[in-house]
């Protein structure tokens, strides 16, 4: 069984034929929005944290959204798997016992967060200068933006129709919100293809616009004050940005994006738009994905999702989860053995 596919695009395959593979030839890493999907590439995560991107010498401009964010999160503290563990600990001992109102998920992911910072992750994270953190969050418009949740279904489901038609459209519901050391060089400092802000991460703000970039609607309540910013309801970054299609500025070097799908719907809305898969911007990427046969080789035959919390009980979801995270590890080895033998030529695909 071939448990890791390596997909490059046009760009990457050619200068990773012609270079080898290292992690200097990379400058960009994507970590995308999808609830607990990250349990299954946990393993994957947890070497580039660990071994391949330690010691930078040069930064490392990183875009994730909703638990991408989080995940990115760890990355850039300064013992980064310390921190994942608090994130795995964390995401993966949630317990809703009786269905739970939009209140108690938020204090369930604030913990969440709260675990995944710890005492000095905030500073970690604001004060580093090798791991460049870009974080999204979606300010809402119009109905989106209501208490009510009747008026927030009506604006979604307007949402949802008009980004059908066109993703621009998306502009007119949400607007995206980058929450960055704000550094000129940053490759996603010049985003036009929605309309964007673009925000000082800091240590007074960092806590809720982790929230917000987790706070999906209808299921937790927006966060109404991020500091720095105006005013409104803020909710998952992965609105706009799911997986990512972002017309960056000309980096320097490659992005590498461990995922958990073969292919990238932009947006969340995209999710059941099988046309819209994005590829004219990862020309210079390299995907790192399970195959088929892993997935289907983990219990229930898929990775973690977010229906799991409905379908199984705490205890069942639990033990399901530490074993999709314990069979993940096989994916990080196999890219470490990759690396080490210089073996890419031999499995790397067309993206």
């Amino acid at each position: 069984m071939t448990a890791l596919r390596l997909l490059a695009g046009k760009t990457a395959y050619q200068q990773i034929e012609q270079n080898g593979l290292s992690a200097s030839m990379f400058s960009q890493l994507f970590a995308a929005s999808g609830g607990p999907k990250w349990i299954g590439v946990a393993g994957l995560d947890k070497y580039l944290f660990g071994e391949f991107f330690a010691n930078r010498q040069a930064p490392l401009y990183t875009m994730g959204a909703s638990s991408g964010a989080w995940r990115l999160a760890c990355l850039a503290q300064q013992d980064p798997l310390a921190a994942y563990a608090r994130l795995e600990d964390h995401y993966i001992g949630q317990r809703y016992d009786h269905v739970p109102s939009r209140q108690e998920v938020t204090e369930q992911v604030e913990r969440i967060i709260g675990g995944i910072l710890g005492k000095h992750g905030a500073l970690d994270i604001v004060n580093n200068r090798m791991i460049q953190s870009h974080f999204v969050v979606c300010k809402a418009k119009h109905l989106n933006a209501s208490r009510s949740k009747g008026k927030l279904a009506l604006g979604l489901a307007a949402t949802a129709l008009s980004n059908a038609v066109s993703r621009r459209s998306l502009g007119w519901h949400f607007e995206r919100v980058v929450f960055s050391h704000q550094q000129v060089k940053s490759p996603f400092s010049q985003l036009s293809d929605l309309p964007t802000e673009h925000a000082q991460l800091t240590r007074n703000n960092i806590n809720q616009v982790l929230l917000a970039t987790g706070s999906i609607p209808m299921l937790l309540a927006p966060v109404n004050k991020i500091n720095g910013v105006s005013d409104g309801a803020y909710y998952d970054g992965g609105i706009t940005d799911y997986h990512f299609d972002m017309p960056t500025n000309e980096p320097e070097g490659l992005s590498l994006y461990p995922h958990f799908y073969p292919h990238m719907s932009p947006g969340w809305f995209d999710k059941s738009l099988k046309w819209r898969r994005a590829r004219q911007h990862y020309h210079n990427a390299l995907v790192l994905t399970p195959s088929q046969e892993f997935i289907s080789s983990l219990p229930y035959s898929k990775i973690p999702d977010r229906e799991d919390f409905k379908q199984l009980s705490s205890d069942s979801r639990i033990a399901y989860w530490r074993e999709a995270l314990k069979r993940s590890e096989q994916l990080g080895e196999i890219f470490a053995s990759i690396v080490d033998k210089q073996s890419i030529m031999d499995v790397i695909e067309p993206l």
